[in-house]
């Protein structure tokens, strides 16, 4: 039976162990969920109770410990300590426990840890009975130097530096070598540190030590390492961290204990088999946090073969029960295996394919599942460019290929430094000794990180993995001097800081200088071409699981193109048509001036028929390429001030002229037409549906060319499918004005090649009026397409061209806005915006085709959501349209959430 819950409150506030399952992660956190789960399933994991989000909910409204809170904590401890058969504070045989966060998401190194909670004056004799004297005062070093930074506040650096001094003075490389009398002075240190920057001392009461150290943890939800995690990640703020009490068990006993951090499969590359790093004689913290070297798992075998083939079978338990790559950490304590924690393992991009697949080929998960353990994020990772050739580079280092991929950058030694060249547009490899929890604004900032320390399950190993950034760990062979600012290699090249290297995150590698990259071969195999070695595990599992998505998802993909190798590379991903042609890049270059001369009335009738003949030049290449698929061509879109010369150039040209006395009467006259037609704002002056109808002959050339690409297609037995599509519309007079005209056009070049000729006419819902009068429009179109880019720009009123590198990039940092609306579309907005157009246009006419064509149809989020809007299909840039066919395929397999956005079922 569980203790009595929390007074007049649902749901309860502190739960043993056995009372709970993994099915419980929202009130116990991912990690208590865990351990309960283990528990259940009979594997050692030491006792212990969990304090549920829905105190630290209740903590964080009120700023305050909940009444009754501590009488709880009470009551689970006593049975604690009966199951332990020790008590909190016994001299003689004295019950530490571990004071640790878990929030219901994973959110590796961003809040806070105490361990050793208990070990007072009183109790490190009795503890040093138990496991010797060096063993005591290095729990009492830890404790004293954690509880100071985490619950008092005290800097770590403070702490830091007596450690660096006593490692000096025994010249010792690590913790793990100092010996007891030091550890004992350092303790005394310690607490003189604290008692000197805060005014008290550590408790010398236990029960003092947990409930502080409950409510500290409570605290670090809202640290800003956390905050900023969770605005990457997209973790909402509200959750806040359950709290696990555990029973310590001690991996820094001796020789024949140990802490590690494992998983069942190599979460880099998804090769089957156990995979992680141990290190003897060490408690779990010195696992992770890169302060010593490890030893790879299998040695472990050699250490202790019991302890090994227990974990190994353990492990075998957890991946069948979870049916995933499973993340496990485990002490071996004199001999003793404990099972620490698990979770469903970080994995890199290509790990998470090639695992997807091998689990349903190991009959554990069906193809949908496989579907929903990957997303299209983790696509577009795979499909970056890797590093080239690096004849020529020096090689600076090689350390453990954490998370592959390439980077190449300006070294920055510091998060701050990385950070602020990145917002000045620089790119940034982060160069570190070891990262930490604070170093997360740096890793974001970063195209790779490289640290000299750290194992494969250190944290920048876990966060680059997870963010998938490339990242190699464990480069011994660097040497950062923070004061000089600068890295040294072993074989003594100095490198300082802002020097470009290139980094390989598959292979290890640290070069020198900017190494070429190269497409990555799953973007070489999806392309149609072939890997270098003939197979290819990863690739493999892509285009499984893609050809599943496609088997699976109700809307069409298309691509959106301007030119002939854009619709090349479209065909070639995969997409089924292109959902946006852009006209305008037939007049960019030296082009413009065809349209400068029909708006100046300068030789307007030849500008009209070489504006046509490129326009049908162009489209019988596409429209070619694209044979038996739709091709929506756009009418021209820009704004006109980009046709026309610069008129501060212009006026500058003329006033030269005038002060210098020549006579230029085409540049007067040009300077006076400019003026006319010029605008303060042009983005939302003449562009669009409004310079078509202030100049319908646009319209009349832009329809004959495709009425003769298409015919001049038919004639030589093709089946090209154009569709028309009128941008920028506000009013459905207008779609019926250019629509009149648009079939006017095709009627009679149909009827020139006695032939007949039906091209759907629509409409680019692109303005909230267009999406608030859609029934209008509805009745006058074939199909909307949305353009999200300008409807967020001016739903938002503000300029995608802009906002990023302005005020949208503060807004981000102050947390007012959780995501960047023209990345990941706006759902409460936008989406309101598109959901009201499509119930609209629909109700007016049943058979209305509805697509999107803005840069969020190649967002994995946004495409989930065009699915459940009733889109019959999305267009995006050719290179992302394999994402989009994933996704979705994956909002098939996805299960709504109660606001009617997609969230994994996993």
């Amino acid at each position: 039976m569980a203790v009595n819950a929390t007074p007049e409150s649902s749901p309860p506030w502190v739960l043993d162990f056995a009372d709970g399952d993994r099915s419980m992660a929202d009130l116990l956190g991912g990690k208590g969920a865990n351990l309960a789960e283990m528990t259940r399933l009979g594997l050692p994991v030491p006792h212990g109770f969990i304090v549920t989000t829905a105190a630290c909910r209740e903590y964080l409204r009120h700023g305050s410990e909940p009444p009754g809170l501590t009488a709880l904590i009470d009551a689970h401890l006593a049975r604690l300590e009966r199951d332990s058969g020790r008590r909190l504070g016994d001299p003689a045989d004295p019950l530490l426990v571990s004071v640790r966060s878990g929030g219901r998401f994973s959110m590796p190194g961003m809040m806070e840890t105490v361990l050793d909670v208990g070990v007072t004056d009183d109790t490190v004799v009795g503890l040093g009975r138990r496991g010797g004297e060096r063993f005591a005062w290095d729990c009492y070093r830890r404790l004293v130097q954690m509880y100071g930074r985490t619950v008092l506040g005290v800097d770590a650096a403070v702490f830091e530096h007596e450690l660096a001094a006593a490692r000096a003075t025994l010249q010792v490389s690590h913790d793990g070598e100092l010996d007891a009398l030091t550890l004992r002075t350092l303790v005394a240190s310690f607490r003189r540190i604290i008692q000197r920057e805060v005014g008290e001392d550590l408790p010398q009461d236990p029960r003092e030590q947990l409930r502080r150290a409950v409510l500290a943890v409570f605290s670090s939800w809202n640290v800003p390492r956390a905050r900023f995690y969770r605005r990457q990640e997209g973790i909402p703020d509200d959750l806040g961290t359950a709290v696990n009490v555990v029973e310590m068990v001690y991996g820094n006993t001796g020789p024949r204990s140990g802490s590690g951090v494992c998983f069942t499969r190599d979460p880099a590359s998804g090769e089957l088999g156990a995979y992680g790093d141990y290190l003897p004689n060490a408690q779990g913290e010195d696992v992770v946090n890169g302060s010593r070297a490890t030893i790879p798992l299998a040695q472990l075998a050699q250490l202790d073969a019991a302890a090994y083939t227990a974990l190994t079978g353990h492990l075998r338990t957890l991946e069948q029960h979870y049916r995933d790559l499973c993340d496990v950490e485990f002490t071996i304590e004199d001999g003793t295996l404990w099972v620490l924690q698990t979770r469903v393992g970080k994995r890199t991009a290509a790990a998470a394919f090639r695992i997807a697949c091998a689990l349903v080929d190991e009959g554990l998960i069906d193809l949908d599942e496989a579907l929903r353990r990957v997303d299209g994020h983790q696509l577009s990772r795979l499909l970056h460019p890797q590093l080239g050739d690096t004849t020529g580079h020096d090689l600076l280092a090689t350390g453990l290929p954490a998370s592959p991929g390439a980077g190449v950058g300006e070294v920055a030694l510091d998060h701050e430094t990385a950070a602020r060249w990145a917002r000045e547009g620089r790119e940034v490899v982060l160069v570190r000794q070891e990262t930490s929890p604070d170093d997360l604004p740096g890793i974001v900032a970063a195209r790779a990180i490289v640290t000299a320390r750290g194992g494969l399950t250190s944290h920048a190993a876990v966060v680059a993995r997870g963010m998938g950034r490339p990242c190699v760990v464990g480069a011994a062979d660097l040497t950062i001097d923070l004061e000089t600012r600068t890295v040294t290699t072993l074989a003594g090249v100095t490198l300082a800081e802002g020097e470009t290297v290139s980094v390989d995150g598959t292979s290890g590698r640290v070069h020198l200088g900017h190494v070429p990259v190269q497409p990555s071969a799953v973007a070489t195999r999806l392309a149609g071409g072939a890997t270098n070695n003939g197979t290819d595990p990863v690739s493999d599992g892509v285009l499984r699981l893609l050809a599943h998505a496609d088997k699976r998802r109700r809307v069409g993909v298309r691509a959106n193109a301007e030119t002939l190798p854009d619709a090349q590379a479209a065909r070639q991903y995969g997409a089924e048509g292109i959902g946006l042609f852009r006209t305008e890049h037939t007049l960019l270059g030296s082009r413009r001036e065809l349209v400068e001369r029909l708006v100046l009335d300068r030789d307007r009738d030849d500008a009209l028929r070489e504006i046509g003949e490129l326009a049908r030049a162009d489209l019988v290449q596409v429209l070619e390429v694209m044979d038996g698929l739709p091709v929506v061509v756009r009418l021209l879109d820009p704004p006109l001030h980009e046709f026309l010369p610069d008129l501060t150039g212009l006026a500058v040209e003329v006033a030269v002229n005038d002060a210098t006395g020549v006579e230029d009467a085409e540049a007067q006259e040009r300077l006076a037409a400019v003026r006319r037609w010029h605008e303060s704002n042009p983005m939302l002056g003449l562009r669009g549906v409004r310079l078509l109808a202030v100049l319908p002959e646009l319209v009349d050339v832009q329809a004959r060319a495709v009425a003769e690409a298409t015919l001049d297609l038919r004639a030589r037995g093709q089946d090209p499918r154009p569709e028309v599509m009128v941008p920028l519309v506000a009013e459905s007079a207008e779609l019926v004005l250019v629509r009149a005209r648009v079939e006017a056009v095709l009627a009679a070049v149909a009827a020139e090649r006695h032939t007949t000729l039906r091209v759907p006419v629509g409409v680019m819902v692109e303005l909230p009026r267009a999406a608030l009068t859609s029934g209008r429009l509805a009745a006058v179109a074939d199909f909307f397409s949305f353009g999200t880019n300008d409807l967020t720009q001016t739903t938002w009123g503000m300029s995608r061209d802009d906002a990023e590198t302005g005020f949208l990039r503060t807004y981000r940092e102050q947390g007012l806005l959780a995501s960047d609306p023209f990345s990941t579309l706006d759902v409460d907005g936008v989406g309101r915006l598109v959901s009201l157009a499509v119930r609209e246009g629909r109700r007016t006419r049943p058979d209305l085709g509805l697509g999107a064509c803005g840069e969020h149809a190649g967002d994995p989020d946004s495409v989930r959501f065009f699915v459940a809007a009733g889109l019959d299909y999305v267009s995006c840039s050719p290179p992302r349209v394999p994402v989009a066919r994933l996704e979705a395929g994956r909002a098939e397999v996805l299960e709504p959430d109660a606001g009617g956005a997609w969230a994994d079922t996993r």
